[in-house]
């Protein structure tokens, strides 16, 4: 083999590592463990016979924003995304939905005396998304736009659960913030937990929250193979358990958590480094349920068959209960879901006249507990007559996500506990550096973090494309 860099993982940010070296035209060779490229972004028939399921990420803002996936042509033109109607359904127990369309002034419509106060929160991210999110989407610069940024701070860094009741007077939008923010995997308590929620509402009104024609494997494929127009190379089925059976004048960038970092790195590291990674903290973890369907979901809420997803919880405090649960040691009784239905946008999903859908919610870390009664009882809930459409289950508890994907430790879909620290001090171009000369990381642990946008691996393979050029230019 005679590669300038090697890539370890071919999820999103591994390939968007890749592709970033071989466009500066390094010789790259991807080696991917399993016999599918694409990490958290791959899809299967974990059900029956010609059902398609999205074996963890489904649904993808952050995918539909992102400067390095818009750079790819075939995301760029378009063609990959569906956008369902609304981005997202919020049913509640009276009957009703709160149904978020792309257009903001439509949505707050719905908030009745809320409506100025959604669109004050909202309106200066959603017209400037393009300046906010090239400030917020990568490791820490001089801001495009300082006082867009510190306005966004002056909100990202309170508690979701606060800033609700501090903004909002009706149960409604209290709730529908609170499930923006609940994508974070924090304790909506915990300063900092209003970020993601304020980024995804954001992104419902700038980009949409699409879906991916004929599933989430559709991205990774995508990507493999603009990769190998560039010369690249990848290898399935090829487990990296040591750098040291990597040659040692190869560049190596590491889509892998720290743990897994831990591993394969073994006594390269001095035991004060090791410990850097030993003590990295991950956070809860997911218990996910995909269904196929005779019909779909009979949503009691008009609707909420028309958006891409649907976050079950019918108030401020049962998310916020949902969480702090989520970070303890006992799954919530009524767990916070959040739930698709690709099939309904795309017929390739299923065979003709049936559905797919899928839902999670967050457990605690590495939690054993089956809470597949739990989920099937809040969706029936929302939806009477649910379960009596089930045709075929698929269980992946957190044990079981970790096993489809190695990064993915303990349930957790992250890449670590998010935090304060982690979303102010983490951001840095350090996060990518390790302790072992020539070798990054580049996957969901470092910056900007958790989501299928590929802005990791862009980033780590920029640092990678200056390390190379100033070795050529001794």
């Amino acid at each position: 083999m005679n590669a300038d860099v090697i890539v370890i993982g071919s999820g999103p940010n591994g390939l968007a590592a890749a592709i970033t070296v071989a466009r500066a035209g390094h010789r790259v060779v991807v080696y991917e463990a399993e016999d599918t490229v694409g990490g958290g972004a791959r899809s299967a028939a974990l059900t029956l016979p010609g059902f398609v399921h999205d074996i963890c990420s489904s649904v993808h803002p952050m995918a539909a924003t992102s400067i390095f996936m818009n750079s790819i042509p075939q995301f760029d033109g378009g063609a990959i995304w569906i956008h369902p109607k609304f981005a997202l359904a919020h049913p509640f127990d009276d009957g009703t939905a709160i149904l978020l369309h792309r257009g903001l002034d439509e949505s707050c419509s719905q908030f009745g005396s809320d409506a100025r106060a959604v669109h004050t929160l909202l309106a200066p991210f959603v017209e400037k998304w393009g300046e906010l999110s090239q400030d917020i989407l990568a490791p820490f610069h001089f801001p495009q736009n300082p006082v867009l940024l510190a306005r966004f701070g002056s909100h990202a860094i309170q508690p979701a659960a606060n800033l609700a009741v501090r903004e909002f007077k009706s149960e409604k939008a209290r709730a529908v913030f609170a499930g923006m923010a609940a994508h974070s995997t924090m304790r909506l308590t915990l300063p900092g937990s209003s970020a993601i929620g304020i980024v995804l509402w954001a992104l419902c009104h700038s980009v949409g929250w699409p879906v991916a024609r004929g599933g989430s494997q559709t991205i990774s494929n995508t990507l493999a193979d603009h990769l190998k127009t560039l010369g690249g190379e990848i290898l399935t089925g090829t487990r990296v358990e040591s750098l040291n059976a990597l040659p040692k004048s190869a560049l190596v960038l590491c889509d892998l958590t720290p743990r897994q970092f831990l591993h394969i790195a073994g006594e390269r590291l001095s035991a004060k480094r090791r410990r850097r990674f030993e003590n990295y903290r991950y956070g809860p973890g997911v218990f996910k349920v995909d269904w196929s369907l005779d019909a779909p979901i009979p949503w009691n809420a008009e609707g909420c068959n028309q958006a891409g997803t649907v976050h079950l919880g019918c108030s401020l405090e049962e998310i916020v209960e949902s969480e702090e649960a989520a970070s303890a040691t006992e799954p919530a009784e009524k767990p916070f879901l959040l739930v698709t239905q690709p099939s309904l946008f795309d017929p390739t999903r299923a065979p003709r006249g049936k559905h797919t859908a899928w839902a999670y919610c967050h457990v605690p870390h590495g939690c054993t507990k089956n809470v597949v009664a739990r989920i099937e009882m809040q969706i029936e809930r929302f939806a009477k007559g649910f379960r009596s459409r089930i045709i075929g289950r698929a269980i992946m508890g957190p044990a079981d996500m970790e096993h489809h994907n190695a990064n993915l430790v303990g349930g957790d879909i992250s890449g670590g506990e998010m935090n304060l620290k982690r979303l102010l001090l983490g951001a840095t171009r350090s996060a990518y550096v390790t302790p072992i000369d020539g070798v990054f990381l580049c996957s969901s642990s470092t910056p900007p973090g958790p989501g299928v946008h590929g802005l990791c691996g862009y980033f780590a393979g920029q640092l990678a494309n200056e390390r190379l050029a100033r070795t050529r230019s001794r």
